[in-house]
């Protein structure tokens, strides 16, 4: 029997979808869906992206390719969060932060979720196609990481090693954007993304660790258990001394340096965060890594800024 309110076309134990909303509300469900009010995700995806960018070009890189990767992301994390939300349908309603997500409640159909990810999926094949070819194989190996990702949580403890390869995939594609190939200094600067990736990833899911459990779904959090302070900070330790190695083979100077610096303040600075393990400050410690990845950004692009003749 089809619950109170639903409309035709949910599947079975699908959340509820109301009698139709106006279009600018309905609007407004797609936004929410995407995460467009809670970009963090995007500058996450962003950061990771420009070192390479940078560092490929040894400075500021072409325009074009710039606008490309800065649009590419936007539209990437919006299919990614999509994509998660549909797998998560079931799950979401028995977390607290995630019950009111529009999939979760039932204000957009599972269906319209998977349209709306196929037009992303779309929109970011029309703008890697204007990049070369080496790029655009790239691509669809980043196609692959989104898709599976909102699934491993099922399977296994170690998604956040798997986001953190999905977050970083921006690296290879942004050496071979600009250079047509990727050298070892990328797949290196992949690893320092996926250790950092396994740090903040894990304290977004100390937040939700309880929900978690009695959902089944499963986390670096959990399978860290009381470690879980100890092992992010081994994780921010580890992705901070593999940014000094790519510096060190690059022969960067003091700006790198000091922005390795202020990206280690901001890591302690989580810690304290996390020290009592309170959901909303675990939450503000992952919203905090946006910063961190900022502080190494300015670091690389005073390095180069200051190279110049």
């Amino acid at each position: 029997m089809r619950p109170p309110g639903a409309q035709g076309g949910a599947a079975v134990g699908d959340p509820a979808v109301p009698d139709a909303p106006t279009p600018a509300a309905r609007a407004v469900e797609y936004a929410r869906l995407m995460r467009m009010h809670r970009p963090i995700g995007a500058f996450l995806l962003l950061w990771p992206t420009l070192w390479a960018l940078w560092i490929a070009a040894e400075g500021m890189p072409p325009a074009a390719i710039l606008a490309v990767f800065a649009l590419g992301v936007w539209v990437m994390r919006a299919a990614g969060c999509v994509i998660n939300d549909y797998a998560d349908r079931h799950l979401d309603p028995q977390v607290e932060r995630t019950r009111d997500r529009p999939l979760a409640k039932g204000t957009v159909r599972p269906r319209e979720a998977l349209v709306l990810f196929a037009v992303l999926m779309l929109a970011a094949l029309g703008l890697v196609l204007t990049l070369n070819r080496e790029t655009i194989a790239l691509a669809f190996a980043a196609t692959v990481l989104a898709v599976v990702y909102p699934f491993l949580k099922r399977v296994t403890h170690l998604p956040q090693v798997w986001l953190g390869v999905a977050f970083g995939w921006g690296i290879p594609m942004g050496f071979a954007a600009v250079t047509g190939t990727v050298p070892a200094v990328g797949w290196v600067l992949l690893l320092a993304n996926v250790l950092w990736a396994v740090a903040y990833d894990t304290m977004y899911a100390m937040a939700d660790r309880p929900d978690d459990i009695r959902a089944g779904s499963r986390s670096t959090a959990i399978l860290f258990g009381a470690a879980d302070r100890t092992m992010i900070g081994v994780f921010q330790v580890a992705a901070l001394a593999v940014l000094a190695a790519v510096g060190w083979r690059l022969g960067f100077g003091l700006p790198w340096h000091l922005g390795l610096a202020a990206a280690a303040c901001l890591g302690v600075y989580q810690q304290r965060l996390i020290r009592e393990r309170d959901r909303n400050d675990c939450f503000r410690a992952f919203m905090n890594n946006n910063w961190l990845g900022g502080a190494v950004f300015l670091g690389l692009v005073a390095e180069y800024v200051l190279r110049s003749p």
